[in-house]
């Protein structure tokens, strides 16, 4: 299984906003501490506005931070709203035209798989992906600052 980039991008996202609680953050210094597209982050941050676990403010000094306490955040709840599918194979999407899918266990097989996957990202939330806070800081720096 294969998480999208959408996906990963939000978790990213979250984990910045969760290290960075200082100040608000902006979709550019995030992109650039990841370098990633700061378009596709910005889509990502609007999803996570409207999920209310993170919360956007305009103007001078505004910028992104966090709705909620990290431990308040669901991996399993962010992942559920981010990606698309869980349909590992045709037949897990309803609309199979598999042949054997009538007599075949794979259907079955992949449908556990997913649901352990499942079951074990719930276990966790935001607060357990930066427990080591100190760590991620400098990792996460703004490239413009990690020069001076």
């Amino acid at each position: 299984m294969k998480l999208s980039h959408h996906t990963d991008y939000a978790l990213r996202l979250l984990i910045y906003l969760a290290v960075h609680t200082d100040r608000p953050a902006t979709i550019q210094e995030v992109a650039e501490a990841y370098d990633v597209s700061a378009h596709h982050l910005a889509k990502v941050a609007q999803e996570m506005v409207h999920s209310n676990w993170v919360e956007s403010s305009r103007g001078r000094g505004g910028g992104l931070r966090l709705a909620q306490k990290p431990a308040a955040i669901s991996l399993g709840a962010v992942i559920r709203r981010t990606e698309t599918s869980f349909a590992l194979v045709e037949c897990l999407g309803g609309e199979s035209t598999c042949p054997i899918e009538s007599a075949c266990r794979l259907k079955g097989v992949l449908a556990e798989a997913r649901d352990a996957f499942l079951a074990v990202i719930d276990r966790y939330t935001l607060a357990d992906l930066v427990r080591q806070r100190r760590t991620l800081v400098p990792l996460l720096l703004h490239k413009d600052t990690a020069d001076r």
